[in-house]
């Protein structure tokens, strides 16, 4: 059995989306400069994108996704994401946590829709195999992940930007949670940092 690796971008101010995010904006409002990282430099939603990730951004990418077996996110980063185009591009089942289970698409999109976070932990453990379970995100599947015990890593990548305002990480979170710096990896367009959970 792997890891649970939890993983999601912020800006300096702690959010990770801007104001509005959805379905129709994405990561909100001024919220797309947080994955300037991930298209290799600027883009916006208008102008379309190309996946340009490339240096320290790339190597830190590939290596976080090199051990994936299997993930889990949340119903708001999947209708933000648009369902990433109507099929999983990570690697193994994508475990997607929502009231609306009846919503399932087909077997082949490689999503599986689940009613809470227990039953997305194990079902992504099992699909993963020896590989690790990847969450990522939104931040309250992430807040609960990390209340309940069940993160072995965090993963924050910061982006050179304060947004003000918008959806923050640990918004609302009270437990006192010990990090140990693993690996960090810096680029013009981001900080990642990659931090065990220590256990007491």
């Amino acid at each position: 059995m792997g890891k649970v690796i939890a993983s999601i971008t912020t800006s300096v101010d702690g959010y990770v989306t801007g104001p509005d995010d959805g379905p129709e904006l994405g990561l909100g409002r001024g919220g797309e400069r947080l994955h300037y990282w991930v298209m290799g430099g600027p883009w916006t939603y208008e102008g379309g994108h190309d996946f340009a990730m490339h240096g320290p951004d790339k190597e830190f990418y590939d290596e976080l996704v090199a051990t994936m077996g299997a993930g889990v996110v949340g119903r708001g980063m999947y209708d933000a994401a648009g369902a990433w185009g109507g099929t999983n591009p990570f690697p193994g089942t994508l475990f997607v946590l929502t009231h609306r289970t009846a919503d399932q698409p087909a077997k082949e999109s490689g999503f599986r829709f689940v009613g809470d976070l227990d039953t997305a932990l194990a079902g992504a453990t099992e699909a993963a195999g020896d590989g690790d379970v990847a969450i990522g995100g939104g931040a309250a599947v992430i807040r609960q992940a990390l209340a309940a015990g069940k993160v072995d890593e965090l993963v924050i990548s910061t982006a050179p930007v304060i947004l003000g305002r918008g959806k923050r990480l640990f918004e609302g979170f009270d437990r006192d949670v010990d990090l140990r710096v693993v690996k960090a990896y810096s680029s013009p367009l981001a900080t990642h940092v990659r931090y065990a959970v220590v256990r007491s």
